[in-house]
């Protein structure tokens, strides 16, 4: 099945505009014509229909992102497959992702990055209370919209806690600039890794470049395992910098405790202002949760 304008799937969504194109499966604008709205599709692409791993992988994502609830994830809508392809159905996402404003501006100021960061990790630690690790937070996975809110997408290669991973022993998930040094090492995926990729993420707005770098991705990899994080610019808030430096302590038992609590740490920046932050409040028992549970390898 090869995605085109037109091409209607499951019998109610309809393809009308293709939106993006990721190494998986490409993003189609989509109406839906049993509800009569816009939806966003994703459709595997046309050279990996028959691919049995990559099926797997969509139905993965599928399965984590069912039941997830939250202003800060993108909703999954329905899920399916069709002549040999498979898709998914989520709520269309209208904004910019922070790839792109990154690329447009540079470097993002902490006064205007830390209201993103807060919400992303808000709705880490609903994927994570629910037992799924998102395992490839990035720039490219992260959509601000036009009023400041933040939606996390494409839990494509994320584990849940009685899955077991669909790669080989020894085999790391994720992409190489934004990997755990305890990924790298083998070990298995946690929430703290994703609090590990999104610090590597504020980082690189921060500053404008990504602290590792590597003639190869082994090289990336072991960069964040073996080399000490370059300091923050003096330009960048103490205590930002501190909160920042925190999230990519090399052990994972030095990162706050949980997204929720690194979200609070982020919160008691000078830089954590009202204005752009629309992070939903955490449910009131989510305050006294204990850290979720890691993943079994």
């Amino acid at each position: 099945m090869r995605p085109r304008a037109g091409l209607l799937l499951g019998g109610r969504y309809e393809l009308t505009e293709r939106i993006a194109v990721g190494g998986m499966g490409e993003v189609w604008r989509a109406t839906d014509r049993r509800l009569g709205r816009t939806v966003a599709a994703k459709v595997l692409r046309t050279e990996l229909v028959g691919d049995e791993q990559f099926l797997a992988r969509l139905r993965t994502e599928a399965r984590n992102s069912a039941g997830l609830r939250h202003i800060n994830v993108a909703m999954l809508l329905d899920h399916g497959e069709q002549e040999g392809s498979g898709y998914l159905v989520m709520e269309l996402v209208e904004g910019e992702t922070l790839a792109d404003r990154l690329e447009r501006r540079g470097t993002i100021p902490a006064v205007e990055l830390v209201p993103v960061l807060v919400q992303a990790c808000r709705g880490l630690h609903a994927a994570h209370t629910a037992g799924v690790v998102h395992r490839d937070v990035k720039p490219t996975n992260l959509i601000i919209t036009d009023d400041g809110t933040v939606k996390i997408t494409d839990f494509g290669i994320s584990l849940g806690i009685n899955q077991a991973p669909m790669t080989s022993a020894g085999m790391v998930m994720g992409t190489a600039q934004y990997l755990p040094p305890e990924q790298a090492m083998g070990r298995a995926a946690t929430p703290a890794g994703d609090v590990y990729a999104l610090g590597v993420l504020a980082y690189e707005c921060l500053v404008g470049r990504r602290p590792f770098t590597g003639a190869t991705q082994v090289d990336i990899a072991f960069a964040h395992v073996n080399q000490p994080l370059p300091p923050l610019p003096g330009s960048v808030p103490a205590d930002v910098r501190a909160a920042v430096e925190r999230m990519l302590a090399k052990d994972p038992r030095s990162r706050p405790v949980s997204a929720l609590a690194c979200a609070r740490e982020l919160e008691a920046t000078g830089s954590a202002t009202a204005t752009g932050s629309r992070a939903a409040p955490p449910r009131p028992a989510a305050d006294h949760e204990p850290p979720p549970s890691p993943v079994s390898p």
